[in-house]
Protein backbone atom coordinates (compact mmCIF):
# COMPACT_ATOMS: atom_id res chain seq x y z
CA UNK A 1 0.00 0.00 0.00
CA UNK A 2 1.35 3.46 -0.87
CA UNK A 3 1.91 6.07 1.83
CA UNK A 4 -0.91 8.23 0.42
CA UNK A 5 -3.43 5.36 0.51
CA UNK A 6 -2.26 4.45 4.03
CA UNK A 7 -2.92 7.99 5.30
CA UNK A 8 -6.28 8.26 3.52
CA UNK A 9 -7.47 4.91 4.82
CA UNK A 10 -6.25 5.75 8.32
CA UNK A 11 -8.20 9.02 8.16
CA UNK A 12 -11.39 7.23 7.16
CA UNK A 13 -11.00 4.55 9.80
CA UNK A 14 -9.78 6.80 12.59
CA UNK A 15 -13.16 6.86 14.29
CA UNK A 16 -13.61 3.10 14.22
CA UNK A 17 -10.01 2.59 15.33
CA UNK A 18 -10.61 4.64 18.48
CA UNK A 19 -13.88 2.93 19.28
CA UNK A 20 -16.17 5.74 18.01
CA UNK A 21 -19.35 4.72 16.33
CA UNK A 22 -20.59 6.87 13.51
CA UNK A 23 -18.97 9.89 11.85
CA UNK A 24 -16.03 11.37 13.75
CA UNK A 25 -16.05 15.14 14.29
CA UNK A 26 -13.49 16.81 12.04
CA UNK A 27 -11.44 18.46 14.84
CA UNK A 28 -11.12 15.15 16.64
CA UNK A 29 -10.30 13.37 13.37
CA UNK A 30 -7.57 15.94 12.62
CA UNK A 31 -6.10 15.62 16.10
CA UNK A 32 -5.89 11.85 15.81
CA UNK A 33 -4.43 12.05 12.32
CA UNK A 34 -1.66 14.32 13.60
CA UNK A 35 -0.89 11.77 16.31
CA UNK A 36 -0.79 9.02 13.69
CA UNK A 37 1.58 11.04 11.48
CA UNK A 38 3.86 11.81 14.43
CA UNK A 39 4.25 8.09 15.07
CA UNK A 40 4.60 6.97 11.46
CA UNK A 41 6.71 9.71 9.85
CA UNK A 42 10.01 8.84 11.59
CA UNK A 43 9.75 5.35 10.14
CA UNK A 44 9.75 6.82 6.64
CA UNK A 45 12.94 8.80 7.30
CA UNK A 46 15.07 5.86 8.45
CA UNK A 47 16.46 3.90 5.51
CA UNK A 48 16.57 0.15 6.06
CA UNK A 49 20.05 -1.36 6.43
CA UNK A 50 20.64 -3.94 3.75
CA UNK A 51 23.18 -6.74 3.71
CA UNK A 52 25.32 -4.74 1.27
CA UNK A 53 25.73 -1.97 3.87
CA UNK A 54 27.19 -4.25 6.56
CA UNK A 55 31.02 -4.52 6.46
CA UNK A 56 32.10 -7.98 5.42
CA UNK A 57 35.21 -9.74 4.13
CA UNK A 58 35.80 -10.20 0.43
CA UNK A 59 38.67 -11.95 -1.31
CA UNK A 60 41.69 -9.96 -2.47
CA UNK A 61 43.11 -13.19 -3.90
CA UNK A 62 40.62 -15.54 -5.54
CA UNK A 63 42.81 -18.66 -5.45
CA UNK A 64 42.68 -19.05 -9.24
CA UNK A 65 44.59 -16.19 -10.86
CA UNK A 66 46.07 -12.75 -10.21
CA UNK A 67 42.90 -10.80 -10.96
CA UNK A 68 42.88 -7.53 -9.02
CA UNK A 69 46.68 -7.34 -8.77
CA UNK A 70 49.13 -5.26 -10.79
CA UNK A 71 52.81 -6.14 -11.23
CA UNK A 72 54.77 -3.00 -10.33
CA UNK A 73 58.45 -3.86 -10.79
CA UNK A 74 58.92 -7.63 -10.62
CA UNK A 75 59.31 -10.21 -13.40
CA UNK A 76 56.40 -11.94 -15.15
CA UNK A 77 57.28 -15.21 -13.39
CA UNK A 78 57.82 -13.73 -9.91
CA UNK A 79 54.21 -14.50 -8.95
CA UNK A 80 52.15 -17.54 -9.81
CA UNK A 81 49.05 -19.35 -8.59
CA UNK A 82 49.28 -23.06 -7.80
CA UNK A 83 46.84 -25.31 -5.93
CA UNK A 84 44.95 -22.31 -4.59
CA UNK A 85 48.10 -20.63 -3.25
CA UNK A 86 49.77 -17.41 -4.32
CA UNK A 87 53.46 -18.23 -4.68
CA UNK A 88 56.21 -15.64 -4.86
CA UNK A 89 59.65 -16.90 -5.92
CA UNK A 90 61.31 -13.87 -4.32
CA UNK A 91 63.22 -12.60 -7.35
CA UNK A 92 63.69 -9.90 -8.36
CA UNK A 93 63.10 -7.66 -5.36
CA UNK A 94 59.96 -5.60 -5.85
CA UNK A 95 56.21 -5.58 -5.34
CA UNK A 96 52.85 -6.12 -6.90
CA UNK A 97 49.88 -4.03 -5.80
CA UNK A 98 46.11 -3.99 -5.64
CA UNK A 99 44.32 -2.39 -8.55
CA UNK A 100 42.76 0.25 -6.29
CA UNK A 101 43.43 2.16 -3.09
CA UNK A 102 42.07 1.50 0.38
CA UNK A 103 41.63 3.82 3.36
CA UNK A 104 40.09 2.17 6.43
CA UNK A 105 40.02 -1.62 6.44
CA UNK A 106 40.93 -4.92 8.07
CA UNK A 107 43.36 -7.07 6.09
CA UNK A 108 43.52 -10.80 6.77
CA UNK A 109 46.52 -12.56 5.23
CA UNK A 110 48.20 -15.92 5.79
CA UNK A 111 51.82 -16.54 4.81
CA UNK A 112 54.51 -19.20 5.02
CA UNK A 113 58.23 -19.06 4.29
CA UNK A 114 59.92 -22.01 2.59
CA UNK A 115 63.54 -21.05 3.26
CA UNK A 116 65.47 -20.30 6.47
CA UNK A 117 65.84 -16.56 6.90
CA UNK A 118 63.29 -15.74 4.21
CA UNK A 119 62.31 -12.08 3.83
CA UNK A 120 59.02 -10.57 2.66
CA UNK A 121 56.20 -8.34 3.81
CA UNK A 122 53.06 -6.52 2.88
CA UNK A 123 52.69 -2.77 2.44
CA UNK A 124 49.54 -0.85 3.36
CA UNK A 125 48.73 2.77 2.52
CA UNK A 126 51.44 2.42 -0.11
CA UNK A 127 52.25 4.26 -3.29
CA UNK A 128 51.57 2.30 -6.45
CA UNK A 129 54.91 3.03 -8.09
CA UNK A 130 58.57 2.64 -7.12
CA UNK A 131 60.94 5.64 -7.42
CA UNK A 132 63.77 5.43 -9.92
CA UNK A 133 66.78 3.67 -8.40
CA UNK A 134 64.67 2.03 -5.66
CA UNK A 135 63.23 -1.46 -5.34
CA UNK A 136 60.36 -0.86 -2.91
CA UNK A 137 57.64 1.81 -2.69
CA UNK A 138 56.79 4.37 -0.07
CA UNK A 139 54.34 2.79 2.33
CA UNK A 140 53.71 1.24 5.71
CA UNK A 141 55.46 -2.14 5.84
CA UNK A 142 54.20 -5.07 7.86
CA UNK A 143 57.28 -7.25 8.09
CA UNK A 144 57.23 -10.99 7.32
CA UNK A 145 60.58 -12.62 8.19
CA UNK A 146 61.48 -16.25 8.80
CA UNK A 147 62.78 -16.93 12.31
CA UNK A 148 66.39 -17.61 11.25
CA UNK A 149 66.77 -14.18 9.68
CA UNK A 150 68.56 -12.60 12.72
CA UNK A 151 71.17 -15.40 12.78
CA UNK A 152 71.76 -15.37 9.04
CA UNK A 153 71.99 -11.55 8.85
CA UNK A 154 74.17 -10.68 11.82
CA UNK A 155 75.51 -7.35 12.98
CA UNK A 156 78.97 -6.29 11.80
CA UNK A 157 80.47 -7.51 15.07
CA UNK A 158 78.93 -10.97 14.63
CA UNK A 159 76.04 -10.61 17.05
CA UNK A 160 72.60 -11.85 15.92
CA UNK A 161 70.14 -9.12 15.02
CA UNK A 162 67.31 -8.52 17.54
CA UNK A 163 64.69 -11.27 17.56
CA UNK A 164 62.07 -8.51 17.29
CA UNK A 165 62.91 -8.28 13.58
CA UNK A 166 61.00 -11.46 12.86
CA UNK A 167 57.72 -11.12 14.74
CA UNK A 168 55.81 -8.53 12.77
CA UNK A 169 57.74 -5.28 12.94
CA UNK A 170 55.88 -2.23 11.64
CA UNK A 171 57.67 0.67 10.01
CA UNK A 172 57.30 3.43 7.49
CA UNK A 173 59.30 2.92 4.29
CA UNK A 174 60.34 5.49 1.70
CA UNK A 175 59.54 8.50 3.84
CA UNK A 176 56.25 7.48 5.47
CA UNK A 177 56.37 8.33 9.18
CA UNK A 178 54.50 6.97 12.20
CA UNK A 179 54.50 7.00 15.99
CA UNK A 180 55.47 3.44 17.12
CA UNK A 181 53.69 1.77 20.04
CA UNK A 182 56.85 -0.13 21.05
CA UNK A 183 59.76 1.82 19.56
CA UNK A 184 62.94 0.36 18.13
CA UNK A 185 64.10 3.63 16.67
CA UNK A 186 61.46 4.67 14.15
CA UNK A 187 60.13 1.09 13.97
CA UNK A 188 57.65 -0.65 16.25
CA UNK A 189 58.52 -4.07 17.68
CA UNK A 190 55.93 -6.64 18.66
CA UNK A 191 55.40 -6.91 22.41
CA UNK A 192 55.32 -10.70 22.13
CA UNK A 193 57.13 -13.15 19.81
CA UNK A 194 54.43 -15.17 18.04
CA UNK A 195 55.56 -15.93 14.47
CA UNK A 196 56.24 -19.50 13.31
CA UNK A 197 59.20 -20.73 11.26
CA UNK A 198 59.62 -22.13 7.75
CA UNK A 199 57.03 -24.63 6.62
CA UNK A 200 54.37 -23.27 9.02
CA UNK A 201 51.54 -20.88 8.28
CA UNK A 202 51.34 -17.51 10.00
CA UNK A 203 48.16 -15.46 10.28
CA UNK A 204 48.19 -11.66 10.26
CA UNK A 205 45.15 -9.48 10.85
CA UNK A 206 46.01 -5.85 10.13
CA UNK A 207 43.54 -3.18 11.26
CA UNK A 208 44.10 0.18 9.53
CA UNK A 209 41.93 3.14 10.57
CA UNK A 210 42.66 6.90 10.32
CA UNK A 211 46.42 6.63 10.58
CA UNK A 212 46.39 3.92 13.26
CA UNK A 213 47.52 0.35 12.57
CA UNK A 214 47.14 -2.61 14.92
CA UNK A 215 48.67 -5.99 14.06
CA UNK A 216 47.46 -9.35 15.32
CA UNK A 217 49.98 -12.18 14.92
CA UNK A 218 48.54 -15.69 15.07
CA UNK A 219 45.48 -14.68 17.02
CA UNK A 220 46.71 -11.90 19.33
CA UNK A 221 47.25 -8.15 18.89
CA UNK A 222 50.91 -7.49 19.70
CA UNK A 223 52.01 -4.43 17.71
CA UNK A 224 50.82 -1.06 16.49
CA UNK A 225 51.61 2.43 15.26
CA UNK A 226 49.67 5.69 15.08
CA UNK A 227 49.82 9.09 13.41
CA UNK A 228 50.77 7.69 10.02
CA UNK A 229 51.65 10.44 7.57
CA UNK A 230 49.72 8.52 4.89
CA UNK A 231 46.19 7.20 5.53
CA UNK A 232 45.07 5.92 2.15
CA UNK A 233 46.85 4.01 -0.58
CA UNK A 234 47.50 0.67 -2.24
CA UNK A 235 48.19 -2.71 -0.66
CA UNK A 236 51.38 -4.34 -1.93
CA UNK A 237 52.93 -7.79 -1.57
CA UNK A 238 56.70 -7.91 -1.44
CA UNK A 239 59.18 -10.10 -3.26
CA UNK A 240 62.50 -9.93 -1.39
CA UNK A 241 64.85 -12.76 -2.23
CA UNK A 242 63.14 -15.89 -0.92
CA UNK A 243 60.14 -18.01 -1.90
CA UNK A 244 57.05 -17.31 0.16
CA UNK A 245 53.48 -18.61 -0.10
CA UNK A 246 50.27 -16.69 0.59
CA UNK A 247 46.67 -17.76 1.02
CA UNK A 248 43.33 -16.48 2.35
CA UNK A 249 44.01 -12.83 1.54
CA UNK A 250 40.81 -11.01 2.45
CA UNK A 251 39.79 -7.44 3.15
CA UNK A 252 36.94 -5.87 5.09
CA UNK A 253 36.45 -2.28 4.00
CA UNK A 254 35.34 0.10 6.75
CA UNK A 255 33.70 3.53 6.41
CA UNK A 256 35.99 6.31 5.12
CA UNK A 257 37.60 8.64 7.60
CA UNK A 258 39.88 11.63 7.84
CA UNK A 259 42.42 11.09 5.05
CA UNK A 260 43.27 14.44 3.45
CA UNK A 261 44.55 14.73 -0.13
CA UNK A 262 48.09 15.23 1.15
CA UNK A 263 47.69 12.04 3.24
CA UNK A 264 46.64 9.97 0.23
CA UNK A 265 48.99 8.14 -2.12
CA UNK A 266 48.94 9.34 -5.74
CA UNK A 267 46.45 7.44 -7.87
CA UNK A 268 48.09 5.22 -10.52
CA UNK A 269 46.31 4.05 -13.64
CA UNK A 270 45.98 0.35 -14.33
Amino acid sequence: MSWGKFVFRSWLEAGAGFGIVGPTPFPLMLSRLKSLLALALPLTLVAPVGAADIPHYRDLFNGQDLAGWINVNTAPDTWRVQDGLLICRGKPIGVMRTDRQYENFILHIEWMHLEPGGNSGTFVWSEGTVPAGKQLPKGMEVQMLELEWPNLNREKDGRPRPIAFVHGELFGAGGLTTLPDNPRGARSMSFENRCKGKGEWNVYDVVCVDGVIKLSVNGKFVNGVSKSSVKKGYICLESEGAEIHFRNIKIMELPPGLAKPEETAPVVGN
